[in-house]
């Protein structure tokens, strides 16, 4: 059993998951912020800590999108470092510029370069990912309110016995974020004023 590798993950896993935290953090600060909402004062510290669980698992497509990409950039890197002594990879960008600002360096040294380029890579995806995810969903939401192109999917029940269609925006352990059918702001309602949440237009059921 390795256990050095063991040990490597223990202590990169809590790493690499407060990373995520962080990303999840900026980008509902990024979406929310779209839509003149400061998502912090809604949100409570389940919410934070589950946020990068929920989003991994929100937009499946993207999500697989990105696992294929960074596998292929994995095999890619590890097929550089099984032949880093050929022209070919001595004739890339990424090895002229590390020969020439680590002059006394050895081929072990730029193997391990080249496997942490791989890991900047990975970070900078997956804050793409979620970044992106933010700006470009923010947008969207904040154009269909203001150009009345919502779909309202949606059905609440009040407490109180009322219902209404809505375009649910988002929602968390706390609060529903939506926009009611013939209206154009946005309510941020507690969870425990909605009796029942309904799912009328459900894509996957046609």
């Amino acid at each position: 059993m390795d256990y050095k590798l063991i040990s490597r993950l223990q202590t990169l896993l809590p790493l690499g998951y407060f990373y995520l935290i962080v990303l999840g953090i900026l980008k509902d600060g990024v979406f929310f912020y779209m839509l003149g909402i400061n998502f912090i004062k809604f949100s409570s510290i389940t919410d934070v800590l589950m946020s990068p669980i929920a989003d991994l698992t929100r937009y499946p497509v993207l999500l697989i999108a990105v696992i294929a990409i960074n596998y292929a950039l994995f095999l890619y890197n590890r097929y550089q470092v099984k032949n880093s002594h050929k022209n070919w990879v001595r004739s890339s960008f990424v090895y002229k510029k590390f020969w020439a600002n680590h002059k006394s360096a050895t081929e072990q040294d730029f193997k391990n370069h080249i496997k942490n380029q791989f890991l900047n890579s990975l970070l900078m995806m997956v804050a793409c990912f979620f970044l992106g995810g933010g700006i470009g969903f923010g947008i969207t939401a904040r154009d269909r309110i203001e150009n009345n192109k919502m779909t309202f999917d949606y059905k609440i029940t009040y407490d109180s016995g009322k219902t209404a269609e809505v375009y649910m925006i988002d929602s968390n352990s706390v609060y529903y974020f939506f926009v009611e059918k013939g209206q154009k702001n946005i309510t941020i309602s507690p969870t425990g004023s909605i009796e029942k949440v309904e799912l009328i237009n459900n894509r996957m059921l046609k």
